[in-house]
């Protein structure tokens, strides 16, 4: 099973490298760039911040949903589109850290299953 909360090994991410400041392209555009990310093991994530595409929008997006980190061109690719993105559940900054059922809600929106 392919674990929403981990960096696949093809997408060229390198532990503890930071992604801060990256741009984040979904499968059809542009999406935004990395506000904050974390590779802890079982529960990496991105937070990108959508700028004006979602008004004033942050999203968090497992690392399983990376395609591909281009770090000449400072980019990751996502494989999702940009509705996919804009319609997960809202990003909660208080939230996010330590709320399991919170990880499990966006995970199962991505397509993966909430590992303890």
């Amino acid at each position: 099973m392919n674990d929403i909360w981990g960096y696949q090994p093809t997408t060229g991410y390198t532990a503890g490298a930071s992604l801060i400041g990256y741009k984040v392209e979904a499968t059809d555009g542009s999406i935004g760039k990395v506000d904050k990310h974390s590779d802890e093991v079982g529960a990496a994530y991105l937070v990108v911040d959508t700028g004006v595409w979602i008004f004033g929008k942050h999203v968090l997006l497992p690392a399983g949903t990376v395609s591909t980190i281009d770090e000449a061109e400072k980019k990751i690719y996502v494989a999702r589109t940009k509705a996919e993105i804009k319609d997960a559940p809202e990003f909660d900054k208080d939230k996010h850290l330590g709320d399991a059922g919170y990880h499990e809600q966006v995970g199962i929106y991505y397509g993966g299953h909430h590992r303890a």
